[in-house]
């Protein structure tokens, strides 16, 4: 039996899953498709015409062997994904376990395929586990003392913990799917599986990381929390060492899933002489519109309809120089800190399953090219630091956030007001954020701005709030591996995820982390 998926099956607002599969049988049936086990695969929205909104299906079917090739041009078949994969082991023994440094969705997926293949892996993170996590970010909202290892961007599950817990992503793996799965199996909605723009929301991606945490212990693989990774030492029959703050530890494989705000430990790899690249990222703000308008905008008369997401946005704009974008777009969601460091401050952006606050937020963000700040990784790093200690100032030294509305902004009106911000429940002051970035950013991201608004109605408004500043959208640098993911000039360190410059985003974080295990398990044999 060969897997396929049929789509854009364009029904009604008012259609269910039934109906799409119906029609998609009837339209196979017509092509003379004896078609099988034919079940819903993704549903979306088709908005294009807000005068008749439609939602338009794709569905998963078999079929006896494999269709003449005419019959999958004609229908814009497509070969469906596997959820599963193909492990191959290898024979090299291990002379210890393999030890994978960070918890992100890099790190924690590398681990649980480890764990669920008999290597029981040891994941060490400098952060702590879900519930002191929160503890600790509930503690810096109240008293504005932030923990610099534990805290929105470290502890368990990376950064993605406290986001949307947004799952969509670019990249075409077949091991997306398998991401999908294991979340499923860890707690998050099934829902996932079929929507168009998967997300879990933090209240759920919680349960998912503290259930994957568990999974991977019951398997014989261990966790340290609350340790920090210090360095590399050397390798002796085998086996390397490594420092952390809990002692020396023996690795037989080493995954570094750091994270894109690790700055301790890039310092350490550029002073190891680590072949380290800057690159290009990009910074911004976080816009804040009430989700009402958003819908509207999107939706027209439709909006509010049962079968209708929060509306979603994603929108670009390029100059001849550089562009801007949004990213992160949170629906009825808030905007957290992503602080780090003491005298630093940065946005995020947050959302339950839900998805029911008052706001949706996204960031707004420009490129940033490596002549933008000096190109070499040290540089690309400081560049971010630099503007975090000036958000930090213009906010007031107290963690505020230095906001300012769209029309300020822009200089096309005093309007204030309409849209109160969310972050940390208010805790924010007005600033002039146009001083905070160099002016051709600002300039730039001024332009991208009022494009946008030309695209959905209103996103430019006055009263339209901006917080500042955003500075961790991507990894500065890029740690660079060779072509069986190993580290230059090292046989047993596995770079991988956002943090090593191989990622955007926990979809594809998850997959670099699966392709790492994968190598690892290629080459040993699970442990006696």
């Amino acid at each position: 039996m060969t897997e396929y998926i049929i789509s854009g099956i364009s029904l009604p607002l008012d259609s269910s899953a039934d109906e799409a599969v119906a029609t998609a049988a009837k339209k196979l049936r017509r092509a003379g498709v004896r078609a099988k086990r034919l079940s819903l695969y993704r549903r979306s929205v088709d908005a294009r015409d807000k005068r008749e909104i439609k939602l338009v299906y794709a569905v998963r079917f078999s079929a006896e062997g494999t269709l003449k090739r005419e019959v999958e041009q004609k229908l814009a078949l497509q070969k469906a994904a596997s959820d599963t994969l193909e492990i191959v082991r290898g024979s090299e023994k291990m002379a210890a376990r393999p030890v994978v440094i960070g918890m992100g969705p890099c790190g924690l997926f590398a681990a649980l395929l480890l764990a669920e293949n008999g290597y029981r892996p040891l994941l060490i993170e400098r952060g702590g586990d879900v519930e002191s996590r929160v503890r600790a970010v509930d503690k810096f909202y109240s008293n504005g003392v932030l923990d610099e290892n534990c805290n929105i961007q470290f502890g368990a599950g990376g950064a993605g913990t406290f986001s949307d817990g947004k799952l969509v992503t670019r990249i075409t793996d077949n091991r997306c799917a398998f991401v999908l799965s294991k979340l499923c199996e860890m707690g998050a909605p099934k829902a996932i599986l079929t929507m168009a723009k998967p997300h879990i929301g933090t209240d759920i991606l919680r349960d998912v990381v503290a259930n994957a945490a568990k999974r991977i212990v019951s398997l014989g693989g261990e966790i340290m929390y609350n340790t920090s990774f210090l360095g590399f030492g050397a390798v002796r029959g085998g086996i390397r060492t490594l420092h952390t703050t809990a002692g020396d530890i023996a690795a037989s494989s080493t995954v570094l899933a750091i994270g894109h705000s690790a700055r301790d430990t890039y310092e350490m790899l550029i002073g190891r002489g680590t072949d380290i690249e800057a690159k290009d990222f990009s910074v911004g703000f976080r816009i804040e519109h009430l989700k009402e308008d958003i819908d509207r905008a999107l939706y027209g008369s439709f909006a509010g309809h049962k079968a209708l997401p929060y509306g979603e946005y994603n929108l670009s704009y390029n100059t001849k120089v550089r562009g801007v974008y949004t990213f992160c777009m949170c629906p009825g969601g808030e905007v957290v800190s992503g602080a780090s460091e003491r005298g630093g401050l940065c946005v995020n952006g947050m959302s339950r399953y839900a998805r029911n606050g008052r706001n949706s937020n996204s960031a707004v963000c420009v490129s940033v090219f490596k002549n933008d700040y000096g190109a070499t990784p040290r540089d690309a790093i400081e560049f971010q630091r630099k503007l975090e200690r000036a958000a930090f100032t213009a906010g007031g030294g107290d963690y505020s956030a230095p906001v300012m509305s769209v029309g300020k902004f822009l200089g096309t009106s005093e309007e204030y007001g309409k849209v109160e911000p969310t972050y940390m429940g208010g805790k924010v002051r007005e600033a002039d954020l146009t001083e905070l970035l160099p002016e051709h950013l600002t300039e730039t991201l001024s332009a991208g701005l009022m494009d946008f608004g030309r695209k959905i109605r209103g996103f430019d408004s006055p009263s339209a709030m901006l917080s500042g500043l955003e500075t961790r959208t991507s990894a500065p640098l890029r740690i660079l591996r060779e072509d069986n993911f190993t580290m230059i000039g090292e046989s047993d360190i596995y770079p991988g995820g956002e943090g090593a410059g191989y990622a955007g985003g926990i979809t594809s974080a998850a997959v670099d982390g699966i392709k790492i295990a994968e190598k690892i398990i290629s080459r040993y044999r699970p442990l006696d």
